[in-house]
């Protein structure tokens, strides 16, 4: 295993260990929650979407889950890069979503960019096993459907 790889899976164990945003906060103001099952696996997320009043800027993301450690680490990263600096726009938020999507199906192909992905460029990796790509896309594709009912 090279050193880099060494390092993503040291960041996914760390995130499913010590996971962020992780407890679901009270549906107030403009939220919305999906529940999302690996029917494969077993892997569940409950994820809730926070915006703000005007439906533009994601505050928050907080979910609850239980699972492989690829599916929770992947939920704390996403709440993680989301709730970096109090939030991000929504359009932004959905441009992530997509650009996850297009490298975990990409078999390994396209890289996940550090510098816009941050700790989820450590599951660059998972999209070489076909089988892992929906433990990896749980909690996007709650955070998807959470956003758009939001």
């Amino acid at each position: 295993m090279s050193g880099l790889e060494s390092l993503y899976q040291e960041l996914i164990l760390d995130h499913s260990k010590r996971p962020q945003g992780k407890g679901l906060a009270e549906e107030e103001g403009r939220s919305a929650t999906s529940y999302q099952r690996n029917p494969i696996c077993g892997d569940e997320i409950t994820l809730r979407v926070r915006l703000s009043d005007d439906g533009e800027t994601v505050q928050s993301v907080t979910w609850d889950g239980a699972g492989c450690s690829i599916s929770q680490a992947s939920a704390s990263m996403l709440a993680a890069l989301i709730a970096e600096e109090g939030g991000m726009p929504r359009v932004e938020a959905s441009a992530l979503v997509d650009g996850f999507r297009e490298a975990l199906r990409s078999r390994g192909e396209i890289p996940l960019d550090e510098e816009v992905f941050g700790d989820a460029a450590a599951l660059s990796g998972v999209s070489k096993f076909t089988a892992r790509v929906k433990c990896a896309m749980l909690a996007w594709v709650a955070f998807e459907d959470a956003a758009a009912r939001a």
